[in-house]
């Protein structure tokens, strides 16, 4: 149990006090020890399960007058089922620290007051009204919900420095614990480069290791997300991003240094890279180096140029996986030796471009870890921008 979110919120104090077995989930509040009824008129034991909105890191609010319930639908003592609960089945995926509570059931009331319904006024108001209904018929047969248990679950690590209420709000903390384990390393903070590094800082990956060696400028500003301060002109990107994202995550390293062959030590433990840079050689030892250390990973690029007055071009997304990183590598999809001085200097980046390039990284990558449903496993794709057509390839004989 949080004794922060006890200590700081008064509803959640007086069910605790009243003797309910109060405890939390992620951004979920658990009151287990529910007696009811089942259909047989056998007591059984079930648990409350209200999700947690977050005001601040310590005062949380209820969401809407709806729970679920860990157990089967509740029972009078003539067998009938408990009326006005709008019982409904309905599942929750719940974290390790609670998998002794399974949901099965959703249940929707309203307080009736002077011949109307209203909300309720807090989470003690709510969870003593439903437990009062779900509870009545067992009382009857001498249980109680009062067993003052002090639940202890511990929970989860997160690297979020605060409370997590986009995977809860989603109900997708089951699919956000695929992430639990990945160290990923984003090399290069150019254009798309730093797009992905503010995907990835919001996703719940263990650690991120970034690098890049360069500094910060005006047109890099114009390129990036989010805020920009005058102060940061000059700096090297690695303390301006280390500053811009420090209070959201933990488990967060930005280094200003290129990547070659010196650095391999840096990947020790890496599962996942992103490849982010314009200069062929440069690439060309960055593949060498996760190759070797067999580290797989996606190269991302873009190229546009003028056409009538107007830009056209395409991005592309490219995935090396461990097993066939030398056969995509063989197929030259990515430049590896370095285009000529004036088309370098002249090389186009516009930030709505570099993002999509970035999301469409991600989006990849998080189908890869299965957090996404992936129907057809494309390791190319590309997003032509005269047509928005992406196109997607999945044998190595499709790209030429």
């Amino acid at each position: 149990m949080s004794q922060i979110l006890v200590s700081h919120n008064d509803d959640l104090r007086r069910l605790v006090e009243k003797g309910y077995a109060v405890g939390f989930d992620s951004n979920y509040l658990i009151v287990r020890d529910i007696p009811y009824l089942n259909s047989a008129g056998e007591v059984k034991s079930g648990a409350i399960v209200a999700k947690l909105v977050h005001v601040t890191s310590e005062k949380v609010t209820q969401e809407n007058h709806q729970v679920l319930f860990a157990g089967g639908s509740p029972h009078r003592l003539d067998g009938t089922p408990v009326p006005n609960l709008s019982d409904r089945a309905h599942t929750l995926p719940l974290s390790d620290a609670a998998k002794d509570v399974v949901v099965e059931r959703s249940f929707s009331n309203k307080r009736i007051v002077n011949g109307a319904m209203v909300d309720y006024d807090d989470f003690f108001d709510k969870i003593h009204s439903y437990a009062g209904l779900i509870s009545g018929p067992a009382k009857e047969k001498g249980a109680s919900p009062y067993t003052f248990r002090i639940v202890e679950s511990a929970p989860p690590d997160s690297v979020f420095k605060f409370q997590d209420t986009l995977t809860s709000r989603a109900e997708i903390t089951d699919l956000a614990a695929k992430f639990k384990d990945e160290v990923v390393a984003i090399i290069g903070l150019g254009g798309s480069g730093t797009y992905l590094l503010d995907f990835m800082v919001k996703t719940p990956v263990r650690e991120i290791r970034a690098y890049d060696g360069d500094d910060f400028h005006i047109h890099t500003a114009y390129r990036s997300p989010g805020y920009v301060e005058e102060a940061e002109f000059g700096q090297k990107k690695a303390a301006v991003y280390s500053q811009r994202y420090d209070n959201f995550r933990k488990g967060l390293s930005i280094e200003a240094k290129y990547v070659d062959a010196s650095t391999a030590k840096d990947f020790d433990g890496v599962t996942f890279a992103f490849v982010c840079v314009d200069k062929g050689s440069a690439r060309r030892e960055i593949f060498d180096l996760l190759m070797a250390k067999s580290i797989p990973f996606i190269d991302v690029d873009m190229g546009l140029h003028r056409r009538e007055e107007r830009l056209a071009g395409m991005l592309r997304m490219t995935y090396y996986s461990t097993e066939n990183a030398a056969l995509v590598r063989e197929k030259e999809i990515a430049e590896l030796k370095d285009a000529p001085d004036n088309i370098y200097r002249t090389s186009i980046q516009i930030s709505e471009l570099n993002a999509l390039n970035a999301a469409l990284a991600v989006i990849r990558y998080k189908q890869i870890r299965g957090f996404y449903f992936e129907q057809v496993p494309n390791f190319y794709s590309a997003f032509d921008v005269t047509d928005l057509k992406i196109v997607g390839r999945t044998k190595l004989d499709e790209v030429a």
